[in-house]
């Protein structure tokens, strides 16, 4: 029988997206240098959000004292000091076309950086997912997309920080529960052959597709493309699934964090998200994370219920008061954020740890009361990539935040030339 043509264009299509479908990169593949093997060991990173900004006054200021190596930690990050040898906090910068936004909007932006204007507040590709389509295929998840509230919310209010090229809210977990399970839990014995119905059910999508596009406008055509990108995405996804079928999934003791945590108990909530994202670095199940630990809604849950476990309340009440309630809060995030990257630092790994391999970007898209210039941010871990720390740099506010995402990605061996506006790499995070 003869191939029909748009078989080959949906091929074509998957190549022309950077997605190879060469076999996954399995742990015991290496490459020969002269006379020597050398294994090829992993590049990640891991992005952090939180929402309401922090506290920027008096003895309770978020941004260390000092400058440069001689620098000390606030009250707020003092749990980072045995760690400082890894750590570096950066002040003024921020994402250039999200100034003019509204506080509310620019967790959509946190990643993108992105001009998302009304009425179609049109997102584009976050750094991890762009990150993915590059380094995705090494892994058994290509990505791992999770937040505190879950799903994706609605524009200017993401309960997600990943986005596809074609800008679309990627869906984030947060129950532990399912979490783990997806990550460990056994594979099911007709998962095969669910796959193989879900691809034939896709090809014969894309055949209809191909034959009912060609009787559409051009604006319908626009989105009907956003529709088959959606299906493609899928298409990939069953692809990727396949090829790892019948690569069994670690065995992770599941005594070792705690799935059977409820949203009423958020100190521990927090910390099983933590914890499920260090096993699925440890067990290089994937290599590219994102944690919105909270969304810009102060209706939502993470709003209300995770201040609790300091016993505050409505996280974005104390974001516009900004004051030491709001810094306390800080304390316990810090500390949790301490956690994990003190976990990974003890993991080792070749000729180091996890996290000298592992770059962990954390901040948010606020500064004190809902403002969109001088970003939080920290940086962690990466030595072995190349990053070096143990600083607090203070840059102009004109320096676009991008300009670290362009470092990072060449930090994960990804060529990138740019990232959203960025206009050089940022060397002063370089070794």
């Amino acid at each position: 029988m003869a191939q029909k043509s748009w078989r080959l264009n949906r091929r074509t299509f998957l190549r022309g997206t950077g997605v190879s479908l060469a076999l996954p990169l399995m742990n015991g593949m290496a490459w020969t240098g002269e006379s020597k093997v050398v294994a090829e060991l992993p590049r990640r990173l891991c992005c952090f959000y939180f929402p309401f900004g922090v506290c920027q006054r008096g003895e309770w200021d978020w941004f260390p004292t000092g400058d440069g190596k001689d620098f000390q930690f606030s009250r707020t990050l003092e749990s980072l000091e045995p760690l400082r040898e890894d750590v570096t906090v950066m002040h003024g910068i921020s994402h250039p076309r999200s100034r003019s936004m509204p506080g509310h909007d620019t967790g959509d932006t946190f990643l993108t950086g992105a001009s998302m204007k009304s009425p179609d507040f049109q997102n584009t590709i976050s750094l991890d997912q762009f990150a993915a389509a590059h380094i995705g295929r090494q892994t058994r998840f290509p990505s791992l997309t999770l937040s505190s509230d879950g799903g994706v919310g609605e524009p200017t209010r993401t309960r997600t920080m990943s986005y596809t090229r074609k800008g679309q809210p990627i869906p984030a977990m947060s129950d532990p529960q399912k979490i783990f399970a997806k990550l460990f839990g056994v594979t099911d014995k007709d998962e095969a052959e669910h796959l193989r119905a879900k691809a034939s059910m896709l090809d014969r999508v894309l055949e209809d597709a191909r034959s009912f596009e060609r009787r559409l406008g051009k604006h319908d055509r626009r989105k009907f493309d956003e529709f088959l990108s959606s299906v493609r995405s899928v298409e990939q996804g069953v692809q990727r699934s396949q090829e790892w079928l019948n690569k069994a999934k670690p065995k992770v003791d599941p005594k070792s964090v705690n799935t059977d945590v409820t949203p009423q108990q958020p100190a521990e909530f927090i910390r099983a998200m933590y914890d499920l994202l260090y096993l699925a670095i440890k067990t290089d199940s994937t290599r590219l994370t994102t944690y919105q630990i909270g969304q810009n809604l102060g209706a939502a849950f993470s709003a209300n219920i995770l201040p609790q476990a300091v016993g505050l309340r409505n996280w974005h009440g104390l974001g516009h008061k900004s004051s030491e309630p709001l810094a306390k809060f800080h304390v316990f995030l810090t500390s949790e954020l301490s956690r994990f990257l003190t976990r990974l630092r003890e993991t080792p790994e070749a000729d180091g740890s996890l996290l000298d391999r592992t770059m962990v970007f954390y901040g948010s898209g606020n500064a004190a009361t809902h403002g969109t210039t001088n970003y939080p941010i920290i940086l962690a871990g990466g030595r072995k990539l190349g990053l070096s720390h143990d600083q607090y740099l203070k840059f102009s506010q004109s320096t676009p935040l991008a300009n670290l995402f362009v470092t990072m990605l060449h930090r994960l061996n990804i060529p990138a030339d740019s990232f959203a506006d960025s206009n050089e790499q940022m060397s002063e995070v370089l070794a």
